[in-house]
């Protein structure tokens, strides 16, 4: 007697766009011997499975564990329905009907199936730079309109051969609907291109490449998300020329390393130290940069992390990079192909016309590139990691908030570091990392990635959330679009940014102290804040506590001329600066006046001010090449020394500035008295600095404990990307029994400001 068949209809969302969620249902209906079907519709999957009611369940029970590694899906709703005739499980064709609820997938890397035909040379896309399936490769970056079909990417101009359409259209093939799917016969292909090249070659363009390498030469490499500059990372001399003509003389360089089996002999295990955890995150699909601690004779030229403790390091990712590391034998530099600030340049042209002055030849390739994505990297602080920057492979990244937006909105981030972000509902999509509003190809890019964000989602933004400092291009930009907008407070969005951590237990109900230090940011009183301690809930935050305000001579320009700081804190308690070489005694006395009377000399708490302040103080960095540079080698001198307390006041404050309620603030004099004891090591010095930080960090939680019942502490600034700061300041948190929120999947720096901008926001609208 035959058993008889029940039904069951199953709506799938998340990311199940591009990642082989359909084939994959194919096969688990096939093994569960399931009639049915499967379909896209808008973004979601509707599957309907039919077979005995065990085989029914089973499906069921495994359907979201058993599911691509790429793939992050989630059931939507799953009834009962009336069984029908059916003889076979087929994959139906998409369906444009319905509200889109669109999942647009990051890049990602080669998968190991991939790579064991990349490396075989029996395969026929042996050694073929754009091997893919639908388990790997690109597709932020090659997508350019929704649905997500051949026609609507960059491939679209490359016709599939007879071999790759059979695999294209046959549903137990995992090439099964791989859109970029491409083999030598009718895929994209390499070009090399160098002044050098002699006419008549028989190289081929990545044997050129690799022999330029060879020679201690820089070579452009188009990749997924743009171009890097790569060179042997074990030769000093290109790895200096290299810096030379990108006019980067310290900021440190990534390296790449081959994709390989964990072994203690590898050039990977002889350069840095990489723990379990470490390696396990370099290895996942994101592929990011993971900065690592350099081992003691690491075999890498000295120049490529100077005065640092760590590297940034990546396994190779696309095809194209793991067979040129393959032939090349070794590690490379891999670091972004663009100017100073502005995001990876993505066109063979715009590579060949403004890396001319940098890279001695170019590896292009005619796949095209519809928007830039930068390399993700990511610090391991108190045992997790953490995003310093978003990129390909993790962004777009998706977030839920805690209840629905008014309307679509799109936030604009900051001034550095930008990323911008659409939500709508509760959903949110972050950009990858643009980078510094500096320029008019940032502008471009900016806009370009404000469009695509829409046109991806099927979401038109009717509100623009931005900064509130007048002076940002972001703000500016704002200001001249035809929609409403809204500014947020810098550091409100900091605070706010900490509601939406996936492992968050902080609703953004209960009131929690949220310290928001980093380099500068407007405040409401019109002083560039950055070194707060706010009190409260998103959309109603209050000034707790500061650090003691100083007036900076020449403003922004501090910020590249730790100098200044350091001078302005000297001066503020009346001692005489006179550590800098690169001034001359006369400057100093004209500077020194203009401090005095006030002129371009504004007034900021930023801690990220005070830590240039202290670099220059012991002599590490007066000139900065890099944002940053300056607090990093400060850490990076303290990283292993026992830190002892220099205690610092906490003064009372009165109510002023419209600000509610008695405030506090931390004043750093016996603290910068102490960075000027040269009878102490520069080191002993710079750990007591962080030790004496976290302290007083601890102090002002400690009062709001007492006087607001606080619990809960944030931490959220560009000043917690410091290890030795952090680690120290959750270690004493724990201790005193606190619970912390620091961010690990949105940026703890001004990359993390977009996400911040639309909570402050959507708790406003909610409160109001």
């Amino acid at each position: 007697m035959k058993d008889k068949s029940v039904a069951r209809k199953i709506y799938v969302s998340g990311r199940v766009q591009g990642v082989g969620f359909r084939p994959y249902i194919y096969r688990l209906a096939d093994h569960c011997q399931l009639t049915g079907s499967v379909c896209n519709r808008m973004g979601q999957v509707e599957i309907v499975v039919q077979g005995r009611a065990e085989q029914v369940d089973q499906f069921g029970a495994v359907l979201v564990e058993l599911s691509p590694r790429i793939a992050k899906p989630f059931i939507v709703s799953s009834k009962a329905v009336p069984p029908k005739e059916r003889d076979k499980f087929e994959i139906l064709p998409s369906e444009a009907k319905g509200e889109a609820s669109i999942h647009v997938p990051p890049d990602f890397f080669t998968c190991p199936d991939c790579l064991a035909e990349l490396r075989d040379p029996k395969n026929r896309r042996y050694a073929y730079p754009f091997i893919n399936c639908t388990q790997c490769g690109p597709r932020y970056t090659l997508i350019e309109g929704l649905p997500y079909d051949r026609p609507n990417t960059s491939m679209a101009g490359f016709k599939l051969c007879d071999d790759c359409r059979k695999e294209y259209e046959a549903p137990l093939n995992r090439r099964f609907h791989a859109e970029p799917i491409a083999c030598p016969t009718c895929g994209p292909a390499l070009c090399y291109e160098s002044a050098a090249l002699k006419t008549g070659t028989d190289l081929a363009p990545l044997r050129q490449a690799v022999k330029a390498l060879r020679n201690g030469q820089i070579v452009a490499v188009k990749g997924i998300g743009g171009y890097h500059l790569i060179c042997d990372a074990r030769n000093k001399a290109v790895v200096d020329r290299l810096r030379a003509s990108k006019h980067r003389p310290h900021k440190p360089l990534a390296v790449m390393f081959v994709a390989e089996a964990y072994r203690e002999d590898s050039e990977l295990n002889r350069a840095v130290i990489v723990p379990d955890a470490q390696w396990d995150r370099l290895n996942q699909p994101d592929r990011p940069i993971v900065l690592l601690r350099k081992q003691g004779d690491c075999g890498l030229a000295e120049s490529i992390a100077p005065g640092l403790n760590e590297i940034g390091v990546m396994l190779a990712y696309s095809p194209l990079h793991d067979v040129l590391l393959r032939e090349f034998g070794g590690p490379v530099v891999a670091t972004s192909g663009n100017l100073s600030g502005e995001p990876v340049i993505t066109s063979s042209a715009m590579a060949a016309r403004r890396l001319a002055g940098v890279a001695d030849a170019f590896l292009h390739h005619n796949r095209p590139i519809v928007r830039p994505a930068d390399d993700s990297v990511l610090r391991f602080i108190a045992g997790r990691p953490r995003t310093m920057r978003l990129g390909r492979g993790l962004a777009p990244l998706e977030l839920t908030l805690p209840f629905s937006l008014p309307e679509p909105v799109l936030a604009l981030g900051g001034h550095m570091k930008v990323t911008v972000a659409l939500a709508w509902g509760r959903r949110i999509v972050v950009s990858p990392h643009i980078g510094e509003m500096e320029s008019p190809r940032s502008l471009r890019v900016f806009e370009q990635v404000l469009g695509d964000l829409q046109a991806l989602y099927g979401v038109v933004a009717k509100r623009l959330i931005c900064d509130a400092h007048p002076a940002y291009a972001s703000h500016r930009w704002a200001l001249k679009q035809d929609l409403p907008v809204n500014t947020v407070w810098h550091h409100h969005a900091h605070a706010s940014s900490l509601v939406l951590e996936p492992m968050s237990t902080f609703s953004g109900q209960e009131k929690m102290l949220a310290f928001t230090w980093d380099g500068v940011g407007w405040g409401p009183d019109e002083t560039l804040w950055g070194g707060e301690a706010l009190l409260g809930t998103p959309g109603n935050w209050q000034r707790f506590a500061h650090w003691r305000p100083f007036n900076v001579p020449g403003g922004d320009r501090a910020g590249r001329e730790p100098w200044r700081s350091a001078a302005a804190l000297c001066w503020a308690l009346g001692i005489n600066y006179s550590r800098s070489e690169a001034l001359r005694e006369n400057t100093i006395e004209l500077l020194h006046t203009a401090w005095e009377k006030r002129i371009n000399a504004p007034q900021t708490s930023a801690v990220g001010r005070l830590f240039d302040g202290a670099s220059a103080l012991l002599g590490l960095v007066e000139q900065a090449s890099f944002e940053g540079q300056g607090p990093m080698y400060l850490e990076a001198l303290a990283e292993g020394i026992r830190g002892s307390t220099i205690l610092l006041p906490i003064h009372v404050l009165p109510d002023k500035s419209g600000l509610k309620g008695k405030g506090y603030q931390i004043d750093w004099a016996p603290l910068v008295r102490h960075m000027l004891d040269d009878e102490l090591s520069p080191g002993q010095r710079a750990a007591d600095w962080h030790e004496s930080m976290a302290k007083a960090l601890l102090v002002v939680s400690e009062l709001a404990r007492k006087e607001h019942a606080i619990e809960r502490i944030g931490l959220s600034g560009g000043v917690f990307q410091n290890r030795v700061l952090s680690e120290r300041v959750i270690q004493l948190l724990k201790k005193q029994g606190f619970d912390y929120q620091f961010p690990g999947q949105v940026p703890v720096n001004d990359g993390g400001l977009c996400v911040g901008q639309i909570v402050e926001y959507l708790y406003q609208q909610n409160s109001g």
